[in-house]
């Protein structure tokens, strides 16, 4: 499978999953918070914004690193992307989400913990079906040029 993404193919694939999370976490976040849809839909949306610039950049550090050192996208690399993806981004939002909300940076960080216990699955589900889906595209379109 060829690991060279398009500037284009790496916003398709962060869009998706920005879109997908806002749509998961902003309501929910409201509902356990007790702030408005909007205020956290707001907060969600810049969040979302970090995390998709932060997402095409770490995504191509991650696939240089592969053709680098030739390790393969198993589980426990994906797990390991995962966790570190994640814990770039917290360290990206905790001080806009203490201002936004209105609370210290240790509260900031704790509820940021918990976004990233969610994350964690949601972003190693997300890349592992991804990785799956492109490959299945890649091998018809490839039958079909073929043909």
């Amino acid at each position: 499978m060829s690991l060279q993404k398009s500037v284009k193919e790496r916003f398709f694939h962060a869009l998706v999953f920005e879109v997908l999370a806002i749509a998961l976490c902003a309501p929910l976040g409201a509902w356990l918070l007790g702030y408005p849809l909007v205020h956290m839909g707001l907060l969600t949306l810049m969040i979302s914004l970090i995390a998709m610039s932060w997402n095409m950049a770490f995504n191509a550090l991650f696939d240089r690193a592969q053709q680098r050192w030739g390790f393969k996208r198993n589980l426990k690399v994906r797990a390991v992307h995962s966790l570190l993806f994640e814990l770039g981004l917290i360290m990206a939002v905790v001080p806009l989400a203490a201002w936004w909300l209105g609370i210290g940076l240790w509260e900031a960080f704790v509820l940021d913990i918990g976004i990233a216990l969610f994350f964690l699955p949601y972003t190693f589900v997300f890349n592992w079906t991804y990785d799956h889906l492109r490959a299945v595209v890649i091998a018809r379109k490839n039958r079909l040029s073929a043909a």
